[in-house]
């Protein structure tokens, strides 16, 4: 049941279906009074003015009482580090001085209306880029009607923020619990479009900046119910990629970008030159993303013309300069290791994404099953991050221990699906919520074994193992992630002659030679204990400008859990002189 009432809507008594009345927000002020201007969908409480253009969404029950039940929840949810620092809002500061208000209105064409709503104050305040004292306009930034932040702006569009406090999205209350939301890049935008009536609208907090962590807390309670998002950002090189990146956090399927014509940076520009009307249409023609899968060169124009002005380069590196030399890393891409079990397959990989981690900022997560119970596996991330032993007698100190807790609450994310229920479906899932709310870029799925197989009705097992890493293709495509498969190979005898064991290959993958056909990096983890070795056999790099075939050796650290860069050669020890690691490249810094 919907309470139109609520909104002053009448229904004339109907509970279902669609019916015209009279718009409460203009009716009054309309010369014909009673004109039935308010389209009113009963069912699924959508009603649209033709008239003066406003739009509500009257919620049922049943989504009033789960609103209420989220709103306890992020509630109790709100933790603040203790060296956020919080500003304290200064009522009396609301009137701004003539010529900063005359500024905003004649100027930039915010109404008066929309700078009170938005409680934009003025104070003089300290500039470090000119190293004095300006009048800033104050952007100030609330959450549930308490101020969080504010940003300063000078007149000669000089900016900062208070110092430690946190960053929250600009007006955000406004959009809790809306149907459809826009984002902007600035704050001045987001005052543009509620100059055309629009409420519903944020600005990020930190303009075009690709890293939005800031989001991640309030993707859940703010943005899951989301039927529309607009994405409004600035039209040039930086607003394209925080658009890019809001898309892939959001979900194409419900977002809508907003253009301004060629004339125009972003919203504020486009109100000041064409007006309200105008800035309204461009919100109506906001183009949805395009199919998926359908592409033409038109489409493709600015990443073709980059790849014919600057070439192809190579991929992310590892700082391992001997396996940088034959593999570099892309995201969208399947990487599948393999090796002999106890050949340290795991911890290689483990190593892989931690340093890619450190040098990318790709966040990690893990559908580790063999790493169970999963502090163990934290562990050992964290004397790989310290370079020190996991014990507060002999090896980590606290204040190390402190950073790797952080590092690791920050950047890596383990997946353990309740019920024990390891299909394929619900490991990828939870894969894209990790995607949505904490913009992971790499997701480990080791070892493939641990993956509860269901082959569908007269589906061999090389069929459904092909099907298997297409889907992975495809998240990783999808979700402009790495997707790294760990897979044990069939059993390989030793040679009944020498008695030695012959190399795993990716062609020895249990199941299907699909594991070399369908990688885009096929690794092989090889260790010598007669030699001390651990060699990296790179079988397969898919793109030639990420790489080529080869091998790197390495000296596994059983106290920090590294891997050293070494070569081969002869090693004189009490036995004797055998082949094993010289010139070894020992890496015992912290990296925390």
């Amino acid at each position: 049941m919907r309470n139109f009432n609520t909104y002053h809507i009448d229904t004339k008594g109907r509970v279902s279906g669609k019916l015209k009345t009279t718009c409460p927000q203009c009716n009054e002020t309309r010369h014909h009074k009673g004109d039935k201007s308010l389209s009113v969908d009963l069912d699924t409480g959508l009603c649209y003015c033709h008239h003066c253009g406003w739009k509500c969404y009257v919620p049922d029950e049943a989504e009033l009482r789960e609103k209420k039940r989220k709103e306890e929840q992020r509630r109790k949810s709100r933790k603040f580090p203790a060296h956020f620092h919080r500003p304290q809002f200064n009522a009396s500061r609301l009137t701004l001085s003539e010529k900063t208000e005359k500024y905003l209105v004649e100027t930039r064409c915010i109404p008066q209306s929309v700078i009170r709503e938005l409680r934009i104050t003025e104070q003089v305040e300290y500039m470090p880029q000119s190293g004095k004292e300006e009048n800033c306009i104050c952007f100030n930034y609330f959450e549930d009607n308490e101020l969080v932040n504010t940003k300063f702006r000078s007149g000669q569009k000089h900016f900062k923020m208070v110092k430690d406090a946190e960053l929250i999205p600009y007006h955000i209350d406004a959009i809790y619990g809306t149907p459809e939301c826009i984002v902007t890049e600035g704050e001045l935008d987001a005052a543009s479009f509620m100059a055309i009536g629009r409420t519903d609208v944020i600005s990020v907090p930190s303009g075009a900046n690709s890293n939005l962590t800031w989001l991640d807390r309030f993707v859940p309670t703010h943005f899951e119910g989301k039927r529309t998002i607009y994405i409004a950002s600035d039209m040039d090189a930086p607003g394209s990629k925080l658009r890019d990146e809001l898309v892939r956090r959001f979900g194409a399927e419900r977002c809508r970008i907003v253009t301004y014509g060629a004339d125009c940076k972003d919203a504020n520009e486009h109100l000041c030159k064409f007006g309200c009307e105008s800035l309204r249409i461009a919100l109506e023609q906001a183009e949805e993303i395009p199919l998926e899968g359908v592409f033409t060169a038109e489409d493709l124009h600015d990443e073709l013309r980059a790849l014919f002005e600057n070439g192809v380069g190579k991929g992310a590196e590892t700082g391992w300069d001997n396996f940088d030399k034959y593999c570099t890393l892309e995201l969208q891409r399947l990487m599948i290791v393999s090796g002999q079990p106890g050949d340290g397959k795991s911890e290689w990989v483990d190593e892989l994404v931690l340093r890619l981690c450190r040098r990318h900022g790709w966040k990690i997560g893990f559908f580790s099953p063999e790493n169970i119970p999963i502090v163990y596996h934290l562990r050992k991330l964290a004397e790989k991050l310290s370079s020190r032993a996991f014990s507060s007698r002999t090896g980590m100190t606290e204040e190390l221990y402190t950073k790797a807790e952080h590092f690791l609450t920050d950047n890596v994310f383990h997946i353990l699906p309740g019920n024990d229920d390891y299909s394929l479906d619900t490991i990828l899932e939870k894969g894209r919520e990790l995607v949505a709310r904490q913009g992971i870029r790499i997701f480990v799925i080791d070892p493939l074994n641990c993956i509860d197989q269901q082959l569908p009705p007269n589906q061999t097992e090389v069929q459904y193992l092909a099907s298997l890493l297409n889907r992975l293709r495809r998240f990783a495509v999808q979700n402009h992630c790495l997707v790294i498969l760990v897979a044990h190979p069939r059993k390989i005898n030793r040679n009944t002659s020498t008695g030695e064991r012959p190399r795993v290959e990716m062609q020895d993958i249990s199941g299907s030679a699909d594991f070399f056909n369908k990688a885009d990096f096929g690794i092989i983890v090889e260790r010598n204990d007669d030699t001390g070795l651990v060699t990296i056999h790179v079988d397969k790099v898919k793109f030639k400008h990420l790489g080529s075939r080869g091998e790197a050796l390495f000296v596994y650290n059983v106290v920090n859990g590294r891997y050293s860069p070494c070569e081969e050669g002869i090693v004189r020890g009490r036995e004797g002189d055998k082949p094993g690691p010289v010139n070894t490249v020992f890496d015992t810094e912290s990296w925390i």
